[in-house]
């Protein structure tokens, strides 16, 4: 049973720019693992300053597995004044992974007859070698249950906690989803920008979401 007194305040953020974002026209990027471009260290770094400007600290501090996320974590503390602190780097909650369409044109991949079968088979459909949407929502929406919305020792103590996950736009869909149950169609319809923050509540009401694609930071970037 979750304490009447227990309260989780989740910030989703994206990463910054990576490599991939900034070469599109592949179907699943050239390099799964792309790092940050210049623009996205800067993105991150901005990010940081603004939640260290709004009074922001956080108990938890959470990160993808991958490169462009752990860079964009440790921009975002730089910025904070955090530059020290460690973090989990967490496999769980890394992008959707489509390694047999790594490298290949968007051209080749979303021919019209693709294009009709992926729609048809929606959020189940498995991309070469792959993961659908389902699969991914399942893995991470697991992490999230097992760390913290089922996770009896923390849930059972009155406590007030925010906690930061750094993770990626296709995921973060998916786990949105999950939280907010709308439509298949809506996956793809939800702007996340670069290290734009998703602001949820969890308690003993349940999930509330309280603001999505937040990216003033970099209003003048």
């Amino acid at each position: 049973m979750i304490h009447k007194d227990f309260s989780c305040e989740f910030y989703f953020i994206r990463h910054g720019e990576s490599e991939s974002n900034a070469t599109p026209g592949f179907a699943a990027g050239k390099n799964f693992n792309a790092p940050l471009t210049e623009k996205g260290h800067r993105q991150a770094l901005r990010l940081g300053e603004r939640l260290k400007s709004d009074g922001i600290t956080f108990d938890r501090v959470y990160s993808s597995s991958l490169i462009r996320t752990v860079q964009t974590t440790e921009n975002m503390l730089k910025g904070m004044g955090e530059a020290e602190r460690d973090f989990p780097k967490v496999d769980a909650i890394i992008e959707q992974q489509m390694p047999g369409w790594r490298g290949v044109p968007v051209s080749e991949v979303y021919t019209p007859e693709n294009t009709v079968y992926i729609r048809t088979k929606g959020a189940h459909f498995v991309p070469p070698e792959g993961e659908s949407l389902r699969m991914v929502q399942r893995r991470v929406s697991n992490w999230i249950e097992d760390e913290f919305i089922y996770n009896q020792e923390l849930t059972s103590e009155p406590i007030d906690l925010r906690v930061a996950v750094v993770g990626h736009g296709t995921a973060s869909r998916c786990l949105f989803q999950y939280i907010m149950r709308f439509d298949d169609s809506m996956l793809s319809r939800i702007a996340i920008e670069n290290t734009s923050i998703g602001r949820f509540l969890f308690d003993k009401q349940g999930w509330a979401m309280l603001k999505l694609n937040d990216s003033s930071h970099l209003d003048d970037n």
